[in-house]
């Protein structure tokens, strides 16, 4: 019998490169693996649903919940997880000192509906009583004029979100003053060109991440893997045959991290940087599947509701393909 043939986008993570390469195959499927970047990958998912299986922004996914027929259904797979405190930045203009004083600022971010963002403004709200209500929000490009969201967003009035125009980019607004703040995945450019003007809001960022995930235990999650919805219910054991794959492939990640004879990656004290991660987060520091994410999932979904993005505060079991919740035992 022929396998079903199946287009995936994705970024070029080491734990997709067995996938990749074909060294790791999903049962009953002949996937073609097309490596894109992230916001490439999400716009034409989100916009045109251009492929078959797709990485996608857990933001944007729970966005595309609310609509009248969901396009979308994910697999508990989590190919992009970041701590953000680093990723805060403010204008040395604003007098900014303490993460407090966010409070009535002006808070831009590329897109409102970015996951990065939504987990920020979260810690914010819940660490240091900076609520989503409080601020003036502006969505832009950082660095090229004329971005906005990447699929439509309703909020509530409660919440002001401007664009900052189809001229003007964030990186330079926040150097000159115009915003005080920008919560973003990437730096702008005017932390390194100005950096007189542009400093990180917790210049010890992975100190203050440490504690975080001591305290809280949650490794803020920022991609799922989506199906498009017709291709799943066509064929619905994919879920369970990618959810396969995707283990499959970052277990030899996880093989290839710790090989010190000769290392996988560039790194000079990889084995130091491993041995700090498993003690503090265990062997299974990037855990898969749907139980051990359950807490970190039902935090973020309360921050999206609670930042307007989501109409009703969604369940963590609601995101997910039935047959990708549980596998079968021996």
């Amino acid at each position: 019998m022929s396998k079903l043939c199946i287009t995936l986008a994705f970024s070029d993570y080491d734990r997709v490169s067995a996938l990749a390469s074909g060294q790791v195959q999903p049962d009953g499927i002949d996937l073609n693996f097309l490596t894109l970047p992230v916001e490439e990958t999400f716009f034409r998912m989100a916009r045109h649903q251009e492929f078959d299986v797709a990485e996608m922004s857990l933001s944007t996914y729970c966005v595309t919940m609310a609509r009248q027929t969901a396009p979308f259904i994910a697999i508990p797979v989590f190919p992009s997880r970041v701590f953000r405190h680093g990723s805060i930045f403010v204008s040395t203009r604003s007098g900014i000192a303490e993460p407090q004083q966010l409070a009535g600022k002006r808070l831009a971010c590329p897109e409102y509906q970015m996951t990065a963002p939504v987990w920020i403004r979260g810690i914010l709200s819940d660490d240091y009583g900076v609520k989503v209500t409080e601020a003036e929000h502006f969505n832009g490009g950082i660095e090229q004029p004329g971005r906005d969201e990447k699929i439509k967003i309703e909020l509530p009035p409660s919440i002001r979100l401007s664009n900052v125009g189809p001229d003007k980019i964030i990186a330079k607004m926040l150097a000159d003053g115009e915003v005080d703040v920008l919560l973003a995945a990437r730096p702008p450019s005017t932390l390194h060109s100005r950096p007189q003007d542009v400093r990180r809001l917790f210049p010890n960022y992975a100190e203050v991440e440490r504690e975080y995930y001591r305290r809280t235990k949650i490794f803020p999650i920022m991609h799922t893997v989506v199906m498009r919805r017709d291709v799943y219910e066509a064929n619905r054991w994919i879920a369970q045959s990618l959810l396969k794959a995707f283990v499959e492939a970052q277990r030899k990640a996880y093989r290839d991290l710790s090989e010190s004879h000769a290392f996988k990656t560039m790194l000079p004290w990889l084995p130091s940087h491993v041995e700090e991660v498993k003690r503090e987060m265990g062997d299974d520091w990037w855990p898969y599947g749907f139980a051990r994410n359950r807490h970190t999932l039902d935090t973020f979904l309360r921050y999206h509701h609670e930042q307007g993005l989501s109409p009703r505060r969604l369940q963590p079991e609601e995101l997910f393909a039935p047959e990708s919740l549980e596998s079968s035992l021996i």
